[in-house]
């Protein structure tokens, strides 16, 4: 005899801390852009240490209505304080058309497409035994977009 067991979904919940916000729900991204808050780009300053911690990406609308759209939410780190220089990539989370996705990322053989919810994003402020003591968020666009993305974001320390 087996017993069958129903696990019920729960929702993560995190705290939201106005100070770590990074992107608000003001307008959607339909182009590569930097995410904003109140219409100022948002950088935060997580230290000289290591920072460990969760974006977490509430998406309330995602267009694929062409069938070639992606959207990659990046986390980037910086030495500089306005991001003019030290760049790199520390975290990215692609959503989208999932056929497209599974094209753009060696035939790895992805077919579902994204929708509205909630995207987890980990992510920490060192690589490469360097750490970085501001992050930003930024969206890299693709395909034939008409309205974007519409998403709010913040970060979640670990």
């Amino acid at each position: 005899m087996s017993t069958r067991y129903t696990a019920a979904k729960s929702r993560p919940t995190f705290t939201f801390d106005a100070d770590l916000e990074m992107k608000d729900a003001s307008a959607a991204i339909g182009a590569d852009a930097a995410w904003q808050v109140a219409s100022a780009a948002k950088v935060l300053d997580v230290g000289t240490g290591l920072f460990c911690g969760k974006c977490i990406i509430d998406v309330s609308a995602i267009e694929i209505a062409t069938g070639n759209e992606s959207y990659t939410f990046i986390i980037q780190g910086s030495s500089s304080a306005t991001f003019a220089s030290d760049i790199v990539i520390l975290a990215m989370l692609p959503v989208g058309d999932g056929s497209t996705l599974g094209t753009q990322y060696g035939s790895s053989g992805v077919d579902v497409d994204d929708t509205a919810g909630r995207y987890v994003l980990p992510f920490q402020n060192e690589r490469n035994d360097i750490y970085y003591r501001y992050i930003r968020g930024w969206t890299d666009v693709e395909g034939t977009v008409a309205t974007g993305v519409t998403f709010t974001a913040f970060v979640a320390k670990d």
